[in-house]
């Protein structure tokens, strides 16, 4: 679970980690493990027709409405208010613990809320649960148990034989929670809820003597959090400060000097046959600036395309699907020779007006990527193909061939810089793993 905390934003880290060492404390401490259906129902919401769908009347909540720690309305549909009154008991309320059977884990945790704002009547639709408390346990104990190593597992293994991941109601009942005492219960769930708001350690309610350890390893997890979200915010602001250096840079030296880019470059494509009993290494391009990066082979056998572009040192990558969001790159001599798809187009430099390390740092930057948004027609994922005549025809300013090299010289520099910070995020990257590990052995 470490490794799946890490990766969720840095508000959150915290808290997971804190339900982790609290559920294991829990355990420790001899609160017995108890079937989740042994203190609290579980409701799976009706099955209502798509077809009864109106855009007015009583809301249903559906599984894409349940975000983690949230429910979002933006995408609603109703029924009207003369059909729901058949349905009473799907009916929520004000303080309803609710989960998506679907998709139940995401990016940005596990999809369950509580309908804390719920200011309107609404109803529970399929593949969406109620938890209802029947005994002394809290639901919001309930909501911090189910944030945890144990219950992520106990979905994997729901799920190992299925091919759309859900949950059942009867699986979500098996699983099994330490049930402290009211005293305790009510404790801990005052102090991950601190803990969930993002309230300030040193004011975090107190927790039974037996808990002691598992509050330090928390504040410590807290602390070390903070630090290393502390150096990701000076090492983003450091990219953006680089990025915005290169853009400076390029604009001082090209003046009032500007040129469209088939003035500077040239379509030139390596179109290589596809032979069956070849194998192609194939090079992506990440959006938004983000280069070129090498992929697995692709067999002759293994695609319907005729043919491959074969790269070449300095040449000019340019997604057609995705370049009005960044996949634009300068190819580096490392990946020469790779190939790519017929949707990624090759440009070659005119030597006396462009050169291709001065172009390089300059296609990554927010400000170049931004020109290709107004040469490819639609909206957002309707966007359609960046042509190469739409992309040559795109004017900017450009200095001549001399003053791209003062560019280079300074673009090197900035480019070392970049590759230190990339260094620094991937320690980053593997240090809170490391620490949330060590904190769950115990170790911290």
């Amino acid at each position: 679970m470490s490794r799946w905390i890490a990766n969720l934003p840095a508000e959150q880290v915290v808290y997971f980690a804190a339900c982790e060492v609290m559920h294991r404390g829990l355990i420790s401490v001899g609160c017995p493990l108890e079937p989740l259906g042994n203190h609290f129902g579980i409701l799976a919401g009706y099955a209502f027709k798509s077809k009864d769908y109106e855009s007015d009347g009583i809301p249903l909540l559906r599984n894409i409405n349940v975000k983690p720690d949230r429910v979002d309305w933006t995408d609603r549909v109703c029924l009207p208010d003369e059909t729901a009154t058949e349905f009473e008991r799907f009916r929520l309320s004000k303080g309803d613990l609710v989960l998506s059977m679907d998709g139940t884990v995401n990016k940005q945790g596990i999809k369950i809320a509580f309908l804390s704002d719920l200011d309107v009547p609404s109803l529970l639709l399929q593949r969406v649960c109620r938890f209802e408390p029947q005994s002394r346990v809290e639901k919001r104990f309930l909501y911090h148990a189910l944030h945890t190593t144990d219950f992520l597992d106990h979905l994997d293994e729901s799920n190992r034989s299925i091919a759309i991941p859900h949950v059942s109601p009867g699986q979500l009942k098996s699983f099994t929670i330490p049930v402290p005492a009211e005293a305790m219960q009510k404790s801990v769930c005052d102090f991950l809820d601190a803990v969930r708001l993002g309230v300030p350690a040193n004011t975090w309610p107190a927790l039974p003597k037996q808990l002691a350890e598992q509050r330090r390893v928390v504040a410590r997890i807290e602390e070390l959090a903070a630090q290393i979200h502390e150096a990701r915010t000076l090492r983003h602001q450091a990219a953006e400060d680089a990025e915005a250096f290169v853009t400076s840079v390029h604009a001082s030296l090209a003046g009032k000097r500007t040129k469209k880019l088939r003035e500077i470059l040239k379509l030139d494509e390596d179109a290589v046959p596809i032979e069956a009993t070849d194998s192609y290494p194939q090079v992506g391009v990440r959006s938004f600036g983000g280069g070129l990066f090498p992929k697995g082979a692709v067999e002759g056998t293994g695609t319907t395309y005729r043919v491959f572009n074969r790269l070449y040192d300095g040449a000019m990558l340019l997604s057609q699907v995705k370049g009005w969001e960044g996949a634009v790159a300068v190819c580096p001599p490392e990946l020469a020779g790779w190939f790519v798809s017929p949707e990624y187009r090759t440009f070659r430099c005119i030597p006396t007006e462009s050169r291709p390390n001065y172009l390089a740092p300059l296609v990554r930057t927010e400000w170049f990527w931004s020109k290709l948004t107004t040469a490819t027609r639609g909206v957002g994922a309707r966007r359609e193909r960046t042509r190469p005549e739409q992309f040559l025809n795109i004017e900017l300013p450009m200095p001549d061939v001399e003053q791209q090299k003062r560019g280079e010289a300074l673009f090197a520099e900035v480019d070392a810089l970049k590759r230190l910070q990339a260094e620094t995020a991937a320690e980053l990257a593997a240090l809170l793993p490391a620490i949330l590990d060590r904190a769950f052995k115990e170790e911290l």
